[in-house]
């Protein structure tokens, strides 16, 4: 008897932070992470990240992906997506970097 494991995408956790409250979208601008939304920009001390969750693709590499949950000092809750791996977007990693050592 085989187990069907159900493991959630990308869109499935995305969807389930939204649900909880983290519906802005962020991407990086320069040093700064910008709301795709209300356009405004956050410091890395501006921010606390909330969770992450990793997606690594056994078979592909191209699925390899990072998702984080990250809430303002204003209230304001998003995520920041991202490849994971040798695709990954170095200023991402970067930033993230200075938002953990902010904490």
């Amino acid at each position: 008897m085989a187990l069907a494991l159900e493991i959630p995408t990308l869109a499935d956790v995305i969807a389930n932070l939204a649900a909880h409250g983290f519906t802005d979208q962020f991407r990086i601008s320069g040093d700064r992470l910008r709301s795709i939304q209300s356009g405004k920009l956050y410091a890395p001390g501006d921010l606390r990240l909330v969770d992450f969750h990793r997606f690594e693709g056994v078979s592909d590499p191209d699925d390899m992906a990072i998702v984080y949950a990250l809430e303002t000092r204003g209230g304001v809750r998003g995520t920041l997506t991202d490849a994971f791996g040798v695709y990954a977007e170095p200023g991402v990693g970067a930033f993230m970097e200075q938002v953990k050592r902010a904490a």
